[in-house]
């Protein structure tokens, strides 16, 4: 079983890219809170985030992708939540 992901034994599970957005936007909210903090130990936080940041980005663009090719060849999720592709 899934804890958080959309699964056949999690229906209402989310999406891979809307929980990554959701860490995404956490994550920016907490550079902003560093962001004019010069220690040196608080701008290699920021900096750090900004890679995890870019990573998110890619990372959501690639659960996107993977959504849009399922939506593609197999239509739309399956209305009793069985899995389009993979054990069924």
């Amino acid at each position: 079983m899934t804890h958080f992901l959309k699964a056949d034994d999690n229906p209402d599970g989310y999406k891979l890219e809307d929980i990554l957005r959701a860490i995404r936007k956490d994550v920016i909210y907490r550079c902003t809170k560093i962001v004019d903090d010069s220690a040196p130990t608080a701008q290699l936080i920021l900096s750090n985030n900004m890679t995890v940041l870019t990573l998110l980005t890619d990372a959501i663009n690639l659960a996107e992708e993977s959504t849009h090719l399922l939506q593609k060849e197999f239509g739309p999720p399956n209305s009793d939540g069985s899995p389009r592709i993979g054990e069924k």
